[in-house]
């Protein structure tokens, strides 16, 4: 039987472990993603010199479909969901020349025009890079596996500036219904050393934006609710919309080259019929609608269109930035019909659409609190809540395990990749539908 004192002694050795591990892994993630974002900026700065770069789209996906398929498939896409797939199915294991390829791919995308963002790839490159380190000092597979979800939560907090939120997204973006809580501490140390690493390197970050926020009150209470609805639907119509790029790139049926040449002259059509705005990173735009400034009520449906060409047709980026630019400018739309301020709207749009999509509502409610101010969180708390629930079992990354329904209403195999999972609704004999709307239940058939 196992003493008090030699459970707090294992436990005390085990904390001492994961602070020296945690610190190594945020030292590591964050010189590699401060690395790859002034790479980054540098490229985009000196391509945006040129007024047409994005002419070059159909030989910037084409090459990064290339590079990829050749070396590195798994470097393809938006990067966090094959980091949750080597946890989930391999123990923890990427292979080392996913961290060049997708560096490369990546900045070859982005500085064209691509569509993409910089979190997946920081998460990528430094899961890889934990990886790396595990199997270097021989660690156990569980132990292993902890140091990538600490590789993920670092490079999120490396990029966004936003430590608490990148550790808890990174924890609980492996499951639908389910947070790592064995991985919290040393997801934190490895986030606040990454991100200290970064910011005291140069890496810029977005500005804090406090939005007016009004006291809590029923009417803007309800107001916020219909927004929450929106940010919901439009969530779940963003996976779809990635979903359908996925199918019609497969549909092609051609080589790496044409699927990419094809990609970039849809997105060379995008850019003339709107604006090259809906292109590249997106920062500029993002800040616009969190400033309050007016954007084409459009915006938000263009840049779904966007990503999803950029990464279903040979693009190699993240998809957490489009999101927020998704987001962000859905609810500027969405402040316009309600006569609300669009600064606040898009702030919640920002962080709910991210709820949603990524079924991450913990990490977003924080994430609102660390960019935008403690006011505005029972407002998130309330349209991240809901777009989680409204966006159904489905997720723009497809590798997350579902581990409980979302309703008791329908009946899942738990355990399962969200995006093979299969919705069967449960028969039940008393429900709140059945009760106002169906035949009323006899007192013998009805649940106790």
């Amino acid at each position: 039987m196992t003493t008090r004192s030699t459970e707090l002694s294992i436990l005390f050795f085990s904390v001492a472990k994961w602070f020296l591990l945690a610190t190594v892994v945020g030292l590591l993630v964050g010189l590699s993603s401060t690395l790859f974002l002034i790479v980054l900026q540098s490229s985009v700065e000196f391509t945006q010199s040129f007024p047409y770069v994005f002419l070059l789209l159909p030989v910037s996906l084409a090459l990064s479909g290339v590079i990829t398929a050749r070396f590195a498939f798994r470097a393809r896409g938006y990067g966090t969901e094959q980091v949750i797939r080597a946890i989930h199915q391999e123990g923890g294991k990427i292979h080392p020349r996913v961290i060049p390829v997708k560096f490369i791919a990546t900045i070859v995308t982005i500085t064209s025009g691509g569509s993409a963002g910089n979190i997946g790839p920081c998460a990528q490159i430094g899961g890889a890079l934990c990886s790396t380190f595990g199997q270097f000092i021989r660690l156990e597979d569980v132990d292993r596996v902890r140091l990538v979800v600490c590789g993920i939560s670092a490079g999120f907090a490396a990029v966004f500036g936003t430590p608490v939120a990148g550790a808890l997204f990174a924890i609980e973006a492996l499951w639908v219904g389910r947070l790592s809580y064995g991985a919290l501490f040393p997801s934190l140390v490895s986030a606040f050393v990454g991100h200290q690493v970064a910011a005291n390197l140069g890496v810029a970050y977005l500005s804090p934006v406090f939005p007016s926020v009004p006291p809590l009150n029923v009417p803007f209470l309800f107001s916020v609710g219909l927004a929450g609805i929106t940010f919901g639907v439009a969530a779940f119509a963003f996976v779809e919309i990635m979903g359908l790029g996925k199918r019609l790139a497969l549909l092609t049926k051609t080589s790496s080259v044409l699927t990419g040449v094809i990609g970039g002259f849809v997105l060379i059509a995008v850019a003339f019929l709107f604006s090259d705005d809906y292109l590249g990173l997106g920062w500029t735009t993002v800040a616009q609608a969190l400033k309050g400034d007016d954007l084409p009520w459009y915006a938000f449906a263009v840049k779904a269109v966007t990503t999803s060409v950029t990464l279903n047709f040979g693009g190699s980026g993240g998809i957490l930035l489009p999101l927020c630019f998704y987001g962000a400018a859905l609810g500027s739309a969405v402040a316009q019909g309600l006569g609300m301020d669009p600064a606040t709207l898009a702030a919640l749009g920002f962080v709910s659409v991210l709820a949603g999509a990524t079924n991450t509502p913990i990490a977003s409610l924080v994430l609102a609190m660390e960019l935008f101010g403690p006011a505005i969180a029972p407002y998130a708390a309330m349209t991240c809540a809901m777009s989680y629930l409204l966006t159904g079992h489905r997720s723009v990354i497809p590798t997350q395990l579902l581990h409980e329904s979302k309703s008791p209403s329908f009946e899942l195999a738990s355990q399962q990749e969200i995006e093979r999972v299969t919705l069967a609704i449960k028969s039940r004999r008393t429900t709140l539908t059945k009760m106002f709307f169906g035949k009323r239940s006899s007192p013998e058939s009805s649940d106790e």
